[in-house]
């Protein structure tokens, strides 16, 4: 009974740290998309409009209140 139906591993392999360079452009894409989406959530269709029309406002307000936002 030398033998284990269950075979023995060694240890897991290292993960290799990611480099400060390889991660700063994901870091600032994801900060600009933020930026964006906090834009359009907190300030779109007030006196900073980029579309036009009650169809985006509507769409920015609900958002406002399933987010919490303070809107009126």
């Amino acid at each position: 009974m030398a033998d284990s139906a269950v075979p023995t591993t060694a240890a897991p392999p290292a993960v290799a740290p990611i480099s400060l360079n390889a991660l700063a452009p994901w870091a600032l894409f994801a900060g600009v998309l933020m930026l964006v989406l906090l834009y359009l959530v907190g300030a779109e269709q007030g006196a900073t409009a980029i579309f036009e029309g009650d169809t985006i406002h509507e769409w920015m307000h609900d958002g406002r209140h399933l987010l919490g936002f303070p809107c009126h």
